[in-house]
């Protein structure tokens, strides 16, 4: 049984235990907080370039004109003077042939007109002085006009056995060889044109109003290790095809070195807008929530979610329209698990200078 003298300092015991309990508790509290670990993150500054808005596709380079030369008479095959490889320009000789009975064909009938423009003209003497009929005076011009074409025709055909080029190019195949007999309409020689050579791209129609000739596409073959040609977008279709949806555009491109040929395949970028010293973060910067884009800008080492408007995207970076600014920088490792307001701790970041040569290495779109 506790007396009356006992109880208040028993009372008293328990009070000062419990404080101390009390005590003990918020200090751990505290200090749970206190240790909450910083996330690592590794962020990069904006940086400012040109940047361009692009319609990429693939398509086969050819040959603006193409041209296989046929024989259009006959014979033997006595000379070849271009081989592949050769420049020839339109109407140069590219190879003869023997020609001999059409040589004769050709003397007989200048023998004929030549006699009958002698009787001819005896007969116009005639005609004045009135000693010959209308009729019979006609009747000879007519077989003059008759026997002049008869001429005109052998020299013409004779002129077939000089086979020359329809079209100003390159000699890209030779099908005959000296010694052979070929028939009329036989191929002879390819001659290709190679200035400039084309690329027919289709493109879907939603590109349409973005399209406009005269713009300038960029040309890039695997053969050539990644150079570059410049086109331009030289013919629009004035027509959507309603099965595919697409619209064709033609590229020209105009390749001094002869380094591009046709055959090779192409990968064309179009270039149809421009924005100079535009803002630009990396790619990886980017959140995307829901459809809205967000970075986490870092602040005295915390991280403040920030929504932002984006623009075009080029080679691994992506225009920011508004939202952030020059001096800010935004996180580009690490933000998966970052909340707003989440302390951080910056293990890498790159300097305005270094941040853009590493962006510009990364693939394009």
């Amino acid at each position: 049984m506790i007396t009356g003298r006992l109880l208040p300092g028993i009372l008293m015991t328990m009070f000062v235990l419990s404080a101390c309990q009390s005590g003990e508790n918020a200090t751990t509290e505290d200090e749970d907080k206190e240790e909450a670990p910083a996330i690592p993150v590794e962020t990069a500054s904006p940086t400012r370039s040109d940047v361009y808005a692009m319609y990429s596709g693939t398509a086969p380079i050819e040959a603006f004109a193409d041209a296989v030369v046929i024989a259009k008479v006959g014979g033997e095959v006595r000379e070849i003077f271009v081989e592949e490889g050769h420049d020839v320009k339109a109407g140069q000789i590219l190879a003869k042939l023997d020609g001999d009975r059409l040589r004769l064909e050709k003397r007989q009938a200048e023998a004929n007109l030549q006699k009958l423009q002698r009787d001819f003209q005896r007969n116009v003497d005639l005609n004045k002085r009135g000693l010959i009929s209308a009729g019979d005076f006609e009747k000879i011009q007519f077989e003059m006009e008759a026997l002049e074409a008869s001429y005109n025709l052998a020299s013409l055909e004779y002129s077939y056995t000089e086979i020359r080029a329809p079209i100003s190019g390159i000699v890209s195949e030779r099908f005959i060889k000296v010694g052979n007999t070929i028939e009329v309409n036989a191929p002879t020689f390819q001659v290709t044109s190679l200035e400039p050579l084309v690329s027919y791209l289709h493109v879907p129609e939603r590109e349409y109003r973005r399209i406009s000739g005269g713009q300038p596409a960029t040309i890039r073959v695997d053969a050539t290790a990644g150079t570059e040609f410049v086109g331009t977008v030289a013919r629009i279709s004035p027509v959507v095809d309603p099965g595919t949806g697409t619209f064709k555009i033609t590229i020209e491109v105009t390749d001094a070195t002869r380094r591009l040929k046709p055959g090779m395949f192409g990968r064309i970028s179009i270039t149809y807008d421009m924005r100079a010293n535009a803002l630009q973060v990396p790619r990886n910067a980017i959140v995307d929530e829901s459809g809205s884009a967000t970075v986490f800008v870092v602040e005295e080492n915390v991280a403040h979610r920030r929504p932002v408007v984006t623009g075009y995207s080029q080679n691994g970076l992506v225009e920011i329209l508004d939202g952030l600014t020059d001096e800010e920088k935004v996180v580009t490792v690490g933000q998966a698990g970052l909340k707003d307001g989440a302390k951080v701790s910056v293990i890498s970041a790159a300097d305005d200078g270094e941040s853009a040569a590493t962006l510009n290495d990364l693939p394009a779109e």
